[in-house]
């Protein structure tokens, strides 16, 4: 899911591993131990934004009948990862089962001893069902620790609203559309032009941040840092040509100027502020088709990512060292994330598997979705990351981005701040950040 998945799915908290390793206050939750009187084990889950899980739940406790799960769903990453880390520090008040997000996985790798060893769980045998760039993520660098088990994977397209396209007299049809503006974002920008030009009554894009992701995923092995973990923002030039390239939709009034993951972003897909947002898998029906709301239903369509392909975002299961329940805990995760759960979560939420075997199953490969006009979400989303290369993100890439860069692209775009001001600012901080 979500980089920043599923929601993305928000992360403000600033200094995630130095709360793993310094400590602080748990707001604490009892996971208990054992089974109770009737032999049925209680497996707490924790996630956050929507993992989709509710069906695949039903599915692994009606087959389990000695394991009750226990489903706690967090809010969005932003309100989850602080308690985390201090339920974490404390060593109790997690779940048997948590969700760790991509942008900050690697801080959780780098802190390997707050979390089961899944290799010592029989994880090893699993190694074979998932991509190895996935798998390897969760790996301490020696590969002797493994932390998590994959989840989703954020295939990406673009959504678009059919309807403001017909009303700005652009192509409607899906492949018209992939042809008008996959080529490069170059063409995205002169399509958002026409659109602007036509009149209609809303924007092109929903902010001058969303492409950043996107672009530099595209574009760079790399993110704000190199392999070694030292702050290149400044020196990558994907991530100036994706601040200077958003900035410039902005300035040029195509953008709605919301702020992702706010009641504003949600009140714009509502009240159709916009007509274009590159998206993710976990984005469709865990994020548009929920906060468009019924209305506009099958007024949204699906097309060709601008660059053709890409990954943006993607999630995990991990078993903190704290449980007690670590042998009905891998259970669990062994289920959530096998072909079935995956499968499971994407009919849910569009969550797209990073199970190989999930990828290639029917129920994924052929899928449609009636809310975006019958669009072949699994094929476009499948070929989207067939050719993809993982961008390396670093232990503290959420903290970078949402912390530091992202609120000084926002500033810019509302005009409280300079472009100039604001990335000499955002790179002075990045440093800071990671020294």
């Amino acid at each position: 899911m979500r980089v920043t998945r599923r929601g993305v799915r928000g992360f403000t908290a600033i200094a995630l591993a130095a709360g793993l390793v310094a400590g602080g206050a748990a707001c604490s939750k009892d996971t208990g131990g054992g089974a109770d009187a009737d032999g049925v084990v209680t497996v707490v889950l924790q996630t956050f934004g929507n993992f989709g899980y509710d069906e695949a739940i039903k599915d692994f406790e009606a087959a389990n009948k000695d394991i009750k799960v226990d489903h706690q769903k967090m809010g969005e990453l932003r309100d989850f990862q602080p308690k985390l880390v201090q339920w974490l520090t404390a060593g109790n008040g997690a779940g048997d089962v948590v969700g760790l997000e991509e942008g900050v996985l690697l801080q959780y790798v780098q802190n390997s001893d707050k979390f089961a060893n899944l290799l010592d769980l029989g994880a090893a045998d699993l190694k074979g069902n998932f991509p190895e760039w996935k798998w390897n993520n969760a790996l301490t660098a020696d590969g002797s620790k493994l932390i998590g088990l994959g989840t989703d994977v954020g295939g990406l397209a673009l959504c678009y609203r059919k309807d403001l396209f017909a009303e700005a007299g652009l192509p409607t049809d899906r492949d018209e559309v992939s042809k008008l503006v996959s080529g490069s974002w170059d063409d995205y920008l002169a399509a958002g032009r026409k659109f602007k030009a036509s009149g209609v009554k809303a924007a092109w894009l929903d902010s001058a941040t969303g492409i950043v992701q996107p672009y530099v995923m595209q574009n760079s092995e790399t993110f704000f840092v190199d392999k070694q973990n030292n702050f290149i923002g400044d020196t990558n030039p994907a991530v100036r040509q994706a601040w200077d390239l958003g900035l410039k939709m902005a300035a040029e009034g195509l953008t709605a100027k919301t702020q992702r993951w706010s009641a504003d972003w949600d009140a714009a897909f509502k009240n159709s502020a916009f007509a274009t947002i590159p998206c993710p898998a976990w984005m469709t029906e865990g994020n548009i088709a929920p906060k468009s709301g019924p209305a506009n239903a099958g007024k949204w369509d699906v097309a060709t990512i601008p660059g053709g392909s890409g990954n943006w975002g993607g999630s995990y299961l991990g078993i903190p060292e704290q449980s007690t329940k670590k042998e009905a805990a891998f259970k669990l995760m062994k289920y959530l994330t096998s072909k079935e759960g995956h499968l499971a979560a994407f009919e849910q939420t569009g969550a797209m598997p990073s199970s190989l075997d999930g990828l290639a199953d029917p129920l994924f490969a052929d899928k449609t979705s009636e809310y975006f006009s019958g669009a072949p979400v699994g094929k476009i989303f499948g070929d989207s990351v067939k050719e993809m290369k993982p961008t390396y993100l670093g232990p503290k890439h959420q903290q970078l981005w949402e912390g530091i860069f992202e609120p000084q692209m926002q500033a810019v775009e509302r005009g409280s701040a300079k472009p100039e001001d604001a990335w000499n600012k955002a790179v002075a901080e990045g440093k800071k950040a990671t020294a």
